[in-house]
């Protein structure tokens, strides 16, 4: 049980911890503050509160649970890596973490096998390192941290829409306007609990596209986020009356080319490092099959 005494006023409690906490990430300390794993003069209180000098905050972090995952030898392009992270170049079809049905054969046990016990733990025990994700069938540069403070770094780099994600995208139809900004609210849908949807409720998802090349039925694209949401590119290509060419989850999947799964590709990441602040420019090239593909509708223009 750790005890701090507040020299500050008005201040939100999660703020307040996020400044005094540095090693604790300010998701993980509001989840401990809902959990009542936080207590302000021994009561729970909201993440809102406004502590005050003089209050009295107990903090009782649990341990972090050992990782009950077994490395495994699984190829992997390595774009980057150092003592702090590794970025890869995640293949599609590769579950990034275990879950419900994928228990291995996923990223982080890739990432085990080459980072053996320098991974940050502060994820969850089924999440080591991960500090953002790339669907299943989706390709391109994910980060990992190997430390804790790389971990919580990025995490805030993410959260405060520091890291700017470049994706590439083949789509059906001919998108007419050069470029656009798609603003619609995503949230998970009603119909489909496995689905997430356009939703008035839902949380604000931005998306910039600007169009590379028209194709005879396809566009290729170049996809900006501001917004991180589950399927939010592919949610709101197809709202639009544009889906990912492949997508089996948003569209019907049927394509001229047989393509099983998304053609999207996470090219290219700026970042800072989150240890030495350096500003990181990665990119990852198109994978064999998209280059195929947009070969095969060369021929067509």
């Amino acid at each position: 049980m750790e005890k701090i005494v507040v020299n500050e006023e008005n201040v939100r409690l999660d703020t307040y911890l996020a400044k005094t906490k540095k090693d604790i990430s300010r998701t993980m300390l509001q989840k401990l503050i809902e959990e009542g794993a936080i207590l302000v003069n021994g009561a729970k209180k909201k993440i809102s509160y406004k502590v005050q000098v003089g209050d009295s905050i107990e903090l009782d972090i649990p341990e972090p649970q050992e990782v009950d995952l077994k490395p495994e030898n699984i190829p992997l392009e390595i774009v980057y890596e150092d003592n702090d992270i590794i970025v890869v170049n995640k293949p599609k079809g590769l579950v990034v973490h275990p879950a419900n049905g994928n228990p291995d054969g996923t990223l982080v046990n890739a990432i085990m096998a080459i980072c053996k016990d320098s991974l940050s733990g502060i994820g969850g025990e089924i999440r080591p390192g991960i500090v953002h994700r790339l669907d299943k069938d989706t390709s391109g540069l994910l980060i990992v941290a190997k430390n804790d403070k790389a971990h919580i770094q990025m995490s805030e780099q993410i959260k405060n829409r520091e890291v700017k994600k470049i994706y590439i995208a083949l789509v059906r139809g001919v998108v007419s306007e050069e470029e656009a900004t798609i603003n619609m609210p995503i949230g998970r849908s009603t119909k489909d609990r496995k689905k997430m949807a356009v939703r008035k409720d839902g949380k604000e998802a931005v998306t910039h596209f600007k169009v590379l090349k028209r194709y005879p039925n396809y566009t290729l694209l170049k996809v900006k986020i501001d917004t991180g949401r589950t399927h939010q590119i592919r949610v709101h290509l197809a709202e639009i009356g544009h889906p990912v060419v492949g997508d089996m989850v948003y569209s019907n999947g049927k394509n001229e080319f047989g393509v099983e799964g998304q053609m999207l590709h996470a090219k290219s990441l700026d970042f800072k490092h989150p240890i030495t602040g350096k500003p990181m420019h990665l990119e990852a090239e198109l994978p064999e099959y998209f280059k195929e593909v947009l070969e095969k509708l060369e021929t067509l223009v």
